[in-house]
């Protein structure tokens, strides 16, 4: 069965919020915007909404849809990721035990300490643009085996 989630980034001037998922969930050790699964029937842009504050104590709106990351696992599409950002938030960071969460610089992010599919996509949401990309993994997510990146110039 195909997950639907979503990532949402705040930005701050020249920074981007990322979380480093907690030990024992998916995505463990590696930064990454907040965000998760889409519960049934909400929208993707309202799980990322909920997400959000669940996951940092923010409140955000005015998001700003860039584009689907599919991923696949030996073949098989297994996740639907709904891409956004924002620059609007209310509230004030908290912990949560999705992770850590840190401020970086845009010339800064920590790609090293990513999945290997990020590099292809977010310099391309950080510029504004919108995209459609497919990435294929082996065996749960050990290693990104194709992609396929299409990109839309939109600001």
């Amino acid at each position: 069965m195909v997950i639907f989630a979503n990532i949402c980034y705040l930005r701050r001037g020249n920074r981007v919020l990322l979380q480093r998922k907690a030990a024992g969930l998916f995505g463990e050790g590696k930064w990454n915007g907040p965000g998760g699964k889409a519960k049934r029937g909400e929208s993707p842009q309202d799980a990322a909404v909920r997400e959000m504050f669940e996951e940092t104590g923010f409140r955000v709106k005015g998001l700003r849809f860039h584009g689907l990351l599919n991923f696949y696992v030996k073949k098989e599409l297994d996740q639907v990721v709904f891409i956004f950002s924002t620059t609007h938030a209310s509230g004030r960071l908290v912990r949560s035990d999705e992770g850590e969460l840190g401020w970086f610089p845009v010339d800064a992010i920590p790609y090293s300490d990513m999945w290997s599919d990020d590099p292809f996509w977010l310099p391309l949401m950080i510029e504004g643009k919108s995209f459609v990309c497919d990435f294929y993994y082996t065996r749960k997510y050990g290693r990104m085996t194709k992609h396929l990146v299409r990109s839309v110039n939109a600001k």
